[in-house]
């Protein structure tokens, strides 16, 4: 092998090919979503894969809506497609395209092969044209309609165009072998009678052309040198080419096939997650347990994590899984060195210093990332009342608890050493108020070395601090049970979210804006909500908690 492909994935070297020997003059690519839901995680694969090709060879990078179906195609979705694509990084700045931009073209493509004696109008209903097809095993028959004369074809198509005819009375079938070994060969159909009213034409249309027929056209039209797309178009490469073949064009594009971008444990399908949103067990396509790409935004993932997700899952021809533990490494990996370290008490109980003078506010000086001296430092009040987690106190502690407990001492992060000296409790017997005493000599940065604890605790000024909600997301399959039931339906982990509405965090926060990421020590890292956060009512995502179980080969 050539030492310059080695690093090369196998579409590179294909593209390389096809310039060395003078077939490809400008690499141009697409990414065509139909506009009928919200882009996931295996579409970013192929948006970063095509748009990265572009950049790659100072070609260019096309966005365009494959929208030949106007029944489940809404504006809605056209506006998150170009959102999500924006974000993710794919730059198509003025080059968005619309299939429904051509249809005058298809029509008149489909009229150019009628002519050629290679297209047919089928009165066989879709049963019949079904049973006609014949199957892996056995070649399919004619259709009594096949050998129909040009000059009546044209007549029925133009009547097609013209509404003369009931939906689904009749198609226009591609004239090409019925004995194919490849079924999708066997006179496919290219045209339907279908009275919708589309997004973007409108009434104009009682017929429409089928994906098939319309991508490679589409294609042609816009001069793209490679058409990338994923693995189940493999046995539809055939009709692709014979397509733009039968239509002449000067400069046909190339079709190429990669695997998908499959996930293990999540749900990535249109109609299983229309159906969450219509049951109102998620709120809405962008809800962060989803991994579409509005919900990986809202819940504070970054489009430099998801691309090094890609790096890392490679592209290839052969399909497999990548498990959602990578993805989640990846935004660890991202945010470690680029988010401030803030204190966060998401079940908070009460701690009293009570030798510490009453009315004294100190403001400590603190590093926002101690691995990162960029990001700066913070003034954090600290006060004689604190919220700690309740995690961090136990009565009778078990072996090897390092925290807080009657008689222990620990550090309280970035402040001083605390000794527990008492603690109330409520009827039930629930701690509502732990005592403590501090020892002034032990202030962080002193350089105090009379002793050392094995505990560390974090901790927000009582009187400081901001109240908030915060959101602790898990995956939202069972992942258990499978991820669906016999039935079809999502197996929904229970405990896929917990709402925490009495958390306190550092007053730095107060000021956190939609997007904005932290870390939140010990705990992991959070995102602000974009849709129900404000000032008056902060509200964090859990974007990854801090511990992975993915190890990185090396």
């Amino acid at each position: 092998m050539d030492e310059k492909n080695i690093s090369k994935n196998f579409i590179e070297q294909i593209i390389d090919k096809d310039i060395a020997e003078g077939r490809c003059e400008e690499v141009i690519t697409r990414f065509p979503p139909e506009p009928n839901g919200y882009l996931h995680i295996g579409h970013a694969k192929s948006i970063i894969l095509n748009s990265g090709l572009a950049k790659k060879y100072n070609g260019k990078f096309n966005l365009r809506f494959d929208d030949t179906n106007p029944t489940k195609e809404k504006v809605e979705f056209v506006k998150s497609i170009k959102e999500d694509v924006e974000w993710i990084g794919g730059e198509f700045e003025d080059r968005v395209f619309f299939a429904s931009d051509y249809f005058e073209q298809m029509y008149e493509a489909a009229v150019k092969l009628i002519k050629k004696g290679k297209a047919y109008v089928c009165d066989l209903t879709p049963e019949e044209i079904r049973e006609y097809r014949g199957t892996l095993k056995e070649p399919g028959k004619n259709s009594p309609y096949r050998d129909r004369s040009v000059e009546e074809n044209l007549d029925l198509f133009e009547r097609m165009k013209n509404g003369e005819f009931a939906d689904g009375s009749k198609v226009l079938r591609a004239k090409i072998d019925m004995s194919s070994p490849n079924i999708n060969m066997r006179d496919p159909i290219i045209y339907r009678i279908a009275r919708m009213t589309h997004h973007n034409t409108g009434d104009k249309w009682c017929i429409y052309p089928m994906y098939d027929f319309a991508h490679p056209i589409e294609d042609a039209i816009e001069g793209i040198s490679h058409s990338i797309c994923t693995l189940e178009f493999e046995d539809h490469r055939p009709l692709y080419d014979w397509v733009v073949t039968e239509l002449e064009y000067e400069h046909p594009p190339k079709q190429i096939e990669f695997a998908k971008m499959y996930l293990t444990n999540v749900v990535t399908g249109k109609r299983y997650i229309k159906k969450l949103v219509e049951d109102g067990i998620v709120d809405g396509w962008d809800d962060p347990r989803l991994v579409t790409i509005a919900a990986l935004r809202r819940r504070g993932y970054t489009p430099e994590a998801i691309r090094m997700f890609m790096e890392l899952s490679g592209v290839s021809k052969a399909n497999s899984s990548s498990d959602m533990a990578m993805l989640e490494y990846c935004i660890r990996e991202d945010l470690k060195l680029k988010k401030s370290r803030m204190m966060a008490v998401l079940d908070p109980i009460k701690l009293v210093i009570d030798n510490y003078p009453e009315d004294q506010v100190e403001y400590l000086d603190v590093m926002n990332n101690q691995e990162n001296e960029e990001l700066g430092s913070r003034q954090v009040p600290f006060c004689r009342e604190l919220y700690i987690d309740r995690e961090d106190f136990m009565i009778e502690p078990p072996k090897k608890y390092f925290r807080l407990y009657p008689g222990n001492e620990v550090r309280l992060m970035h402040a001083y050493f605390v000794t527990c000296t008492s603690f109330v409790t409520d009827e039930t017997g629930k701690v509502t108020e732990i005592h403590c005493t501090y020892d002034p000599e032990t202030k962080s940065g002193s350089g105090f070395t009379g002793r050392k604890v094995k505990g560390t605790i974090h901790w927000v000024s009582a009187r400081h601090a901001v109240k908030a909600e915060v959101r602790l997301y898990e995956n939202l399959v069972d992942e258990e049970k499978g991820v669906y039931n016999e039935d079809g339906s999502v197996n929904v982990n229970p405990t896929s979210l917990v709402t925490l509405k009495d958390c306190y965090v550092e007053p730095a926060l107060a000021d956190a804006k939609a997007y904005d990421s932290f870390q939140f020590v010990r705990t992991g890292f959070f995102c602000v909500d974009n849709k129900d956060s404000s000032p008056e009512h902060l509200v964090f995502n859990r974007i990854v908690s801090l511990k992975s179980s993915y190890k990185p080969s090396k």
